[in-house]
């Protein structure tokens, strides 16, 4: 560290050179990322649901089924619809009843079996099945929505998991760039509040910015983002690693009052900045990690790329910034202004006062809080949630009041079954609560025809590589309970004709999901609890701290959660994990400044009222800026979003922010005032032996001590008659 500080403060031009010469590869690695609208796609492999999945790729060579819907249209038009989007790139197949039967066929004579799989019950739309060849989260397939749009002309209506993943794109290109610059424009506005110059808000944000991307421009080398990653990740990233930028500028300008050029006391500040620095990022790095032991490996994506994103705004902290402060610090104290600083002693005062009553607070909500959090309403279905505008979303809703269909099943099993057999399998899982139609093989062949004589082209549309596919469209939403008690119902039926049977698409895959988000949350939390609490054993060298700080923000995590219980605002599977890992690990910072600061005050010889006094108004300041930078960062995004699943997050994470820092404030102090014994006994002998000398050598006489301090030569000294604020500064200087 010593080498980087010292080339830093010897070359901060070519820092700041490198540091935008960095950005070309990163703004290209920045669009060569692939981003992945799909969430099903990061279901573990060893689920039954992607194993099946697996085989409609491998076997079928197709991944994903969209339903193409058109409204009053000829046969013959509809064929050459149908010829139209099988001539697309990555198109597979598509699938209508001409492949099954001479369309010169009256609607109203065909098959109950047809009729009711691609006519809706009033006859006046039609149903496609258009099946692709890559997965349906890649570009290709989304290319391919589009390219079907363009060559159909609006002539129908596409639905399934392709179109809104593709109507996701567009939305998530659109709104991106909003959320950032609302992002920027109120952190600037805090900043230029809270900083002592104007220039200074505008260097963080260069910094920042660039860090952001360099991160961003990094992603490909973990093999993608997914969009929910890439709409929250660039103000997650600003939000969380802004006050290590603050923590460098304040030390700088601390530092060049003891020191005779701006570059030695650069080097001072980083010097004494780092193992801070790395100390504090630790706990938000962790935090993210956690995230990458979920099943659900979207975990892993947005855990790896946000704690990606902390250690580069760390570096960039390092190494960036100062070369900014040094090369620009005329032009930043030419443009000092008064710092809006507001003053909270009666509201310390009555906290510290009134200490029991806030403790005796705590507890009772405690309880409460963790049982309301528990219960809060969770959804599954990500694009239950998507605006009803949309055009996807828009056809899904025709499927639902025309053909009475909202999900679509894919049931695999072995072809050595017999036909008999599967028929009785098929006439029970028709028979099923909720199930619209279905579109097998040997219901519309029989068991008496044997496949000899049946055109390949039919054949390859089911039976393939030894297994046998069918598809069966239900009137329940995915993810509901309703759709869950019907998969399982389904699997059930499945597995007593054949064990290896699957059952696969978008209902399974979420009944599947519904099940290891349960253990991802138990998992994650006790991963993140656990390094936190190791961090904080190592930094306090105390077993009690910990667990007052992580239980000071658990319970602030609580509090979060319960008001979306009680508001009655459902929240996505997905948010708790989140916010358990996020918020415990970006806010513990807060609880580490006030303690820090508490052990210290206790140490110079205050009596502990006195210290937390001291403690809570100078953190205070510090604690607040940076809720509030995280506050204002999200919650522009909450007001601009329809997304649903970011939308809420971000609403969790400015509301977090806040709560996080209203507990440290009103609920950790007046717990550590209350166990400070406890705490004290705690400490190893050498934090005991440091304590009973300093408050030994705090009895000292008082005239004695100032001739001991050795003041700052840009301080004056005061006169004899004024003791009193000589004693304060002399204080404020050991």
């Amino acid at each position: 560290m010593e080498k980087i500080s010292k080339f830093v403060t010897k070359r901060p031009k070519l820092i700041i050179i490198l540091s935008f010469v960095l950005l070309i590869p990163c703004l290209l690695g920045y669009m060569v990322t692939e981003v992945n609208y799909d969430i099903l796609s990061y279901l573990p492999d060893k689920l039954d649901s992607v194993k099946g999945q697996q085989i409609l790729s491998e076997t079928y060579n197709v991944d994903s089924t969209t339903m193409v819907i058109v409204e009053n249209m000829q046969p013959k038009r509809v064929v050459e619809l149908k010829n139209k989007i099988e001539g697309v790139d990555n198109v597979a197949s598509v699938l209508w009843y001409s492949d099954l039967i001479d369309t010169s066929i009256p609607q109203d004579i065909l098959p109950d079996e047809i009729r009711n799989v691609f006519y809706s019950e009033n006859g006046n739309y039609t149903m496609m099945f258009v099946q692709f060849d890559p997965g349906c989260s890649s570009k290709d397939t989304i290319e391919a929505i589009d390219n079907i749009k363009q060559v159909t002309k609006n002539q129908c209506m596409l639905s399934g998991l392709t179109p809104i993943n593709a109507d996701t794109k567009e939305l998530t290109n659109k709104e991106l760039p909003i959320y950032i610059a609302l992002a920027v424009v109120f952190v600037l506005i805090i900043l230029l509040f809270t900083m002592k110059s104007y220039v200074l808000p505008f260097i963080m944000l260069v910094v920042l910015g660039s860090s952001v991307v360099y991160n961003m421009g990094t992603n490909w080398l973990v093999g993608g983002i997914s969009y929910i990653t890439q709409c929250v990740a660039a103000i997650l990233q600003l939000a969380v690693t802004m006050d290590y930028s603050i923590f460098v500028i304040n030390r700088f300008d601390e530092e060049k009052k003891y020191s005779a050029t701006k570059e030695e006391a650069m080097l001072k500040t980083l010097k004494a900045s780092f193992t801070s620095l790395i100390g504090s990022s630790t706990t938000t790095v962790f935090g993210f990690l956690a995230l990458c032991f979920m099943q659900l490996t979207l975990g892993f994506n947005i855990g790896i790329i946000m704690a990606k994103g902390v250690l580069i705004g760390v570096f960039s902290s390092i190494t960036i910034l100062p070369a900014y402060l040094i090369v620009f610090d005329k032009l930043i104290n030419k443009k000092k202004h008064k710092v809006f600083t507001p003053k909270f002693t009666k509201i310390i005062d009555f906290s510290i006062k009134h200490k029991k009553a806030f403790v005796a607070v705590f507890a009772i909500l405690l309880v409460p809080s963790v049982l309301l959090s528990a219960n809060v309403k969770k959804y599954y279905n990500i694009t239950s949630t998507l605006p009803d505008d949309l055009d996807s979303v828009v056809a899904l809703n025709t499927l639902k009041d025309e053909f009475n269909m909202t999900t679509s099943h894919f049931v695999v099993v072995n072809d050595s079954v017999s036909a008999e057999k599967l028929i009785e399998m098929e006439n029970r899982i028709n028979d099923l609560d909720g199930v619209t139609s279905m579109l097998a093989y040997n219901q519309f062949i029989g068991s008496s025809i044997p496949d000899s004589i049946i055109p390949d082209g039919i054949i390859d549309i089911v039976k393939q590589g030894g297994y046998q596919v069918m598809l069966v469209n239900s009137a329940y939403e995915a993810a509901t309970d309703a759709s869950n008690e019907q998969v399982a119902a389904m699997l059930s039926i499945i597995k007593e004709y054949d064990p290896d049977g699957y059952m696969t698409g978008e209902g399974a895959m979420y009944s599947d999901m519904v099940d290891i988000t349960v253990t991802d949350f138990t998992i994650t939390s006790i991963i993140s609890i656990a390094s936190i609490f190791i961090i904080l054993l190592i930094l306090f060298k105390s077993w009690t701290l910990p667990i007052i700080l992580i239980l000071s923000i658990e319970f602030a995590i609580f509090i979060n959660e319960s008001i979306s219980t009680l508001l009655g605002t459902p929240m996505s599977f997905f948010a708790p994990t989140v916010i358990s890992c996020v918020q415990l690990g970006a806010t513990v910072d807060y609880a580490i400044l006030l303690t820090s600061r508490f052990k210290e005050e206790l140490l110079s010889g205050k009596e502990r009222n006195e210290a937390m006094k001291k403690a809570v108004s100078e953190s205070m300041h510090s604690i607040f800026q940076s809720a509030l930078i995280f506050f204002f960062v999200t919650i522009g995004v909450y007001f601009v979003s329809s997304i649903s699943i970011v939308k809420e997050l971000c609403a969790l994470l400015a509301r977090g922010s806040i709560i996080s820092a209203l507990i440290i404030i009103f609920v950790l102090s007046p717990l550590l005032l209350t166990f400070e014994k406890i705490v004290d006994k705690s400490f190893k002998k050498d934090n005991k032996k440091k304590l009973r000398k300093n408050k030994k050598a705090s009895t000292i006489n008082t005239s004695t001590d100032k001739l001991s301090i050795q003041l700052p030569e840009d301080i004056d000294i005061p006169s004899a008659s004024q003791d009193n604020d000589c004693e304060e500064i002399a204080n404020e200087n050991i």
